[in-house]
C-alpha cells in the first residue's frame, strides 16, 4: 500500500456532486417578470446580490427584495423560492462520484467547499438525503463570509486537516476556481466528464 500524497481531498458541490441549472428557474419566472431571460440568468448566476447572498452578508428576505425590485416581480416569496430552489438534478457521474469518495474516507479528511446560500443549502439537504453527510467538514461561503475564489476560503480546508496546501487536492467544475486554489499550490483536476474522473481516480485510490 502506497503512501498517501495528500491529507485532504476537496470537492465542489455543484456540477461535480449534484448538477444544477438555474436556466430552469429562469424559465419559470419569465412569465412574473418583464425582464428578458439573459437578465434574470446573470441576476441568478453571478450578480452582486447573489455574491452577497452567497456570502451571507444578506438575509433572505433582503435577497428576495432585491430579486424583486430588479425583476419588478410579480410574485411572492412563497412562490419564488420554490421556484429558485428547483434547479438540482442528479446524474450517473454525480453518484459515481460521491460513491468514490465514500470509499476514499478512510484514507483522507473529504472536505466540501462550496459557494452556496443558506436557501439551496436548507433545500438540498431536505431533498436530496445523504448529500452531506459523508464529509468530515462542510466549508459554506454563506458561512465563512468568503466565495470562491478568495485565498480565505480556500485555506479553511487546511486548517481543519491541519496541512499545507501541498499537501491537499481539489475538484471543481470550474477552472478558474481550480487555478486560483494553484496559485495557493492546492493541486485539483477540473471535474469535466468520465475521463477527468477517470484522471481522478487514479490520483487518490
Amino acid at each position: 500500500m502506497r503512501d498517501n500524497k495528500y491529507d485532504v481531498v476537496i470537492s465542489d458541490l455543484g456540477n461535480v456532486l449534484v448538477n444544477f441549472d438555474h436556466r430552469i428557474a429562469v424559465r419559470k419566472i419569465l412569465k412574473h417578470t418583464p425582464r428578458p431571460e439573459n437578465e434574470i440568468y446573470d441576476l441568478f448566476f453571478d450578480s452582486g446580490l447573489t455574491e452577497l447572498y452567497e456570502e451571507g452578508k444578506l438575509s433572505t428576505d433582503e435577497f428576495f427584495s432585491g430579486v424583486k425590485n430588479s425583476l419588478e416581480l410579480d410574485m411572492d416569496k412563497d412562490e419564488f423560492f420554490p421556484i429558485w430552489n428547483d434547479i438540482f438534478f442528479e446524474t450517473p457521474l454525480n453518484l459515481k462520484m460521491r460513491d468514490f469518495l465514500k470509499k476514499i474516507k478512510s484514507k483522507y479528511k473529504i472536505v466540501m467547499l462550496s459557494n452556496l446560500n443558506i436557501t439551496h443549502f436548507e433545500f438540498l439537504k431536505k431533498n436530496m438525503a445523504g448529500l452531506f453527510s459523508e464529509f468530515d467538514k462542510l466549508v459554506l461561503s454563506y458561512e465563512i463570509g468568503f466565495r470562491k475564489p478568495a485565498p480565505q476560503i480556500y485555506k479553511v480546508p487546511l486548517d481543519f486537516a491541519k496541512t499545507v496546501a501541498s499537501r491537499a487536492f481539489y475538484v471543481d467544475d470550474r477552472r478558474d476556481l481550480i487555478e486560483a486554489a494553484g496559485k495557493l499550490g492546492i493541486k485539483g483536476v477540473v471535474f469535466g466528464g468520465e475521463e477527468a474522473f477517470g484522471r481522478i481516480v487514479e490520483e487518490l485510490r
